[in-house]
């Protein structure tokens, strides 16, 4: 009688089908990388002190290539006209679209609805008296472009953005401020999420917010 896979007992062909579909999976996943880009992606790799597991190497090169031929197209698209914009490698090209979406999207909308306030505007103002758009850096509202790194926290860098441009719209001074200050001090919210309505309060519970100077960004949650 033929033994079968029962425990730890597995059928010789089985065993031999094992080797053949590990193999296969090897070799399609070498066919996939570029010997060119060996240097690049070192490069890539000191560039962004990425290191990785020798199980993982393989993927995040394979994901790393994939963005790269898209970059590639669609700046080639881009120099036609195509696109308003051109594209660049940074420190997330190892990663999938669902990978990055997961780890750095972290708003929560919320079901239920808040009251505030109805926004009455100035006399005089109309629709059609208002620029079709405004570039808030040119008008010194804007802090430098910051990075949240592998935290969700996104809706503490959205309110600490809209709070450093009221800052300077009363003040005429720029100040970063604190997101870590945020995620560490407002319980409902951490590197998996948050609300941005949240963050306000607490900054207003909290009589104000320490600037990024005095309370750098670590992208975790110090308690």
């Amino acid at each position: 009688m033929q033994r079968v896979l029962t425990g730890t007992n597995i059928h010789p062909l089985m065993f031999r089908l094992f080797i053949l579909v590990a193999i296969g999976v090897a070799a399609l996943a070498s066919s996939l990388i570029t010997p060119e880009l060996d240097n690049q992606w070192e490069e890539f790799k000191l560039t962004y002190k990425k290191t990785y597991s020798p199980s993982e190497h393989q993927q995040r090169r394979i994901i790393w290539e994939s963005n790269l031929r898209y970059i590639r197209k669609h700046n080639i698209d881009a120099e036609k006209g195509l696109h308003t914009y051109i594209l660049g490698e940074n420190e997330y090209s190892d990663m999938t679209n669902k990978e990055f979406v997961s780890v750095m999207n972290g708003f929560r909308m919320r079901n239920s609805r808040r009251d505030g306030n109805t926004f009455l505007a100035p006399d005089g103002v109309t629709v059609n008296s208002l620029p079709s758009t405004v570039d808030w850096r040119t008008k010194g509202y804007v802090t430098k472009v910051k990075n949240q790194k592998a935290c969700g926290s996104c809706w503490a860098f959205s309110a600490v953005g809209s709070v450093e441009g009221q800052w300077f719209k009363k003040t005429q001074t720029l100040v970063s401020l604190s997101e870590q200050n945020i995620l560490d001090c407002l319980s409902q919210g951490n590197c998996l999420g948050g609300w941005i309505d949240d963050a306000f309060q607490y900054i207003k519970n909290n009589s104000g917010i320490d600037s990024e100077e005095s309370y750098p960004y670590r992208d975790h949650v110090r308690f």
